[in-house]
């Protein structure tokens, strides 16, 4: 079983192949770069340096958000176009719980965190117990104050990670003091093969009626829809 797996919810670009039991290949890239010309790319180079023809995949596994509304489009809709084309179920991760996979070794909670502006943070809480990434609340977008209050109450270390959790150093660190723990620069970006592993056994989603997760709206569609009185 070979499983593509394809991330651009963010500035990080992330490609995988992988089988059952190894990482046959992977390409990341962190750069403020258009991902709509480069995804494809990228994809055909790293099948090539693989051996592998399209006609091998078996799945094709995707971050569906939350993260970059145009970078989760862009991921969502090769995928569902690959998926759709060869024939093959497609399944679909939360970015977050991708990124928080980098957090398994970590003797605590993981909060995986995007900058969603305004002191805002896409984010959510996780554990990895015997091996698997088990979600302890679910994804929202909250305040990183109000987040970090929260946390406070369950009194256990906190592992944040993701390379926006700079921004909220300070609001989260206020709250949280010592049960607050910083990830190094090394784990701030996902990695494509755990969004391949991760999604190898996730249950399919019907190529035709699945959307990104962006978990809140756009401002633009906001304010539109303020606007309708809706």
């Amino acid at each position: 079983m070979k499983v593509l797996a394809i991330d651009t919810s963010n500035f990080t670009l992330g490609i995988a192949l992988i089988n059952d039991t190894q990482v046959i290949g992977e390409y990341t890239t962190n750069l403020k770069k258009n991902h709509s010309v480069r995804v494809m790319p990228a994809i055909e180079t790293l099948l090539k340096d693989c051996d592998t023809s399209p006609k091998e995949l078996t799945k094709i596994v995707v971050a569906q958000g939350p993260g970059s509304y145009t970078g989760v489009r862009i991921g969502v809709t090769i995928a569902k176009t690959l998926a759709w084309t060869l024939k093959i179920p497609l399944s679909a991760v939360s970015s977050l719980e991708v990124l928080a996979a980098n957090g398994r070794y970590f003797n605590g909670l993981v909060s995986p965190l995007f900058d969603a502006r305004r002191g805002q943070i896409y984010t959510g809480l996780y554990e990895m117990e015997n091996n698997v990434l088990n979600t302890v609340m679910e994804d929202c977008n909250i305040l990183s104050s109000e987040w970090a209050i929260r946390l406070k109450e369950l009194k256990r270390p906190v592992l944040f990670v993701g390379q926006d959790v700079e921004i909220h150093r300070e609001a989260i660190t206020k709250v949280l003091g010592n049960l607050a723990v910083f990830s190094p620069v090394q784990l701030f970006n996902s990695r494509p093969s755990e969004l391949a592993f991760i999604g190898l056994n996730k249950t399919e989603v019907d190529i035709h009626q699945f959307v990104p997760n962006y978990i809140r709206m756009a401002e633009a569609e906001a304010k539109w829809l303020e606007q309708q009185g809706k």
